[in-house]
């Protein structure tokens, strides 16, 4: 390893940052039989993840962005090692310089938590319905040796001591996301992954929860945002990376890419907000199962030539998937 390298992983342990490098990951679908039925069955695979590369460093906040089957929640359970059983995993997947895919399954439970963890997209699946929320939320606290009450890690997040006596169906849908992201916050995590935290919120819990996400970044901590909210993503983040068919293909900072951004498909999903017209992306979402890895999957959507496939820098900390020789994506 050159001395630069040696540096640089160095800083990565210091400091705690989410390194993803290559990350590839491939999900099967059930065998399906083929003519003539004495031939084995094919097999399928979802390609969810495509040699993807990513960091995010402490006291940011990274949002992943995209629409629905993109390959975003694969990639948040990737990085929480809770991938389905049988998937195809290649890469590296880095927390201060620990490889997580290298984990054995009692390793990743000591892991998840303190070193990296989750707020999940539903309450409503995440909150045992037959206990209260405090119960849920002290269990937790006791795996991972925390000595404080549900009624100081709800409060933190603005709940009453009440809501800990609650079931879930006794709140409201915003108090219980708010729980989950209390408890997530209460284990101080070194990167906390947020998968679609927002979708099924008002604007004013949906505004809450933004914030405390917000709060535990400038606590020195990085936060990656999964989201197809681009709104949410300008509200907090501080770099953005736009995901297509298990791909990113524009990664900057988040003033630039929802702003300005370069590439045609940020450009099209920008386009798709109401102040922008609420102009639908062109043409039908690219499938994920068996894609042709030469082929490019947005310009076979949009029916037009592609440029250099390959993330190209562009501007500092700027980069761009389909540049043609001269620039221009």
């Amino acid at each position: 390893m050159s001395a630069p390298a040696a540096l640089e992983a160095a800083a990565r342990v210091a400091d705690g940052r989410l390194v993803v490098d290559g990350l590839r990951v491939q999900l099967p679908l059930p065998p399906r039989r083929t003519r003539p039925l004495s031939s084995p069955p094919r097999q399928s695979w979802v390609h969810a993840a495509r040699g993807l590369q990513l960091q995010a460093a402490p006291g940011t906040v990274t949002a992943i962005v995209g629409e629905s089957g993109c390959g975003k929640s694969v990639l948040a359970a990737a990085l929480m090692g809770l991938l389905p059983a049988g998937s195809r995993v290649r890469g590296r997947v880095e927390v201060g310089g620990r490889d997580l895919l290298s984990l054995t399954e009692a390793q990743l439970t000591r892991v998840r938590g303190r070193v990296v963890g989750l707020v999940p997209q539903s309450a409503s699946t995440h909150l045992n319905p037959v206990r209260t929320i405090g119960a849920t939320i002290e269990e937790t606290l006791r795996h991972h040796d925390l000595r404080c009450s549900a009624a100081e890690v709800l409060a933190q997040v603005g709940l009453s001591a009440g809501v800990a006596g609650a079931y879930p169906h006794e709140v409201s849908g915003g108090m219980a996301q708010r729980a989950l992201v209390a408890l997530a916050l209460a284990l101080k995590p070194q990167v906390l992954v947020a998968d679609e935290p927002t979708s099924a919120l008002d604007d004013s819990n949906a505004t809450a929860v933004l914030a405390l996400l917000r709060g535990h970044a400038d606590a020195g901590h990085a936060v990656v945002l999964i989201t197809h909210d681009l709104l949410a993503a300008r509200a907090v983040a501080d770099r953005v990376a736009v995901m297509y068919c298990g791909e990113f293909v524009e990664v900057g900072p988040a003033r630039d890419v929802l702003n300005e951004p370069l590439h045609d498909y940020s450009r099209a999903l920008l386009a798709a907000l109401p102040e922008r017209g609420l102009v639908p992306p062109p043409g039908s979402v690219s499938s994920l199962v068996n894609p042709d890895p030469r082929v490019c999957a947005w310009h076979a959507r949009v029916g037009a030539p592609c440029g250099h496939r390959s993330l190209r820098v562009v501007a500092p900390d700027h980069s761009v998937a389909c540049l043609e020789p001269g620039g221009e994506p």
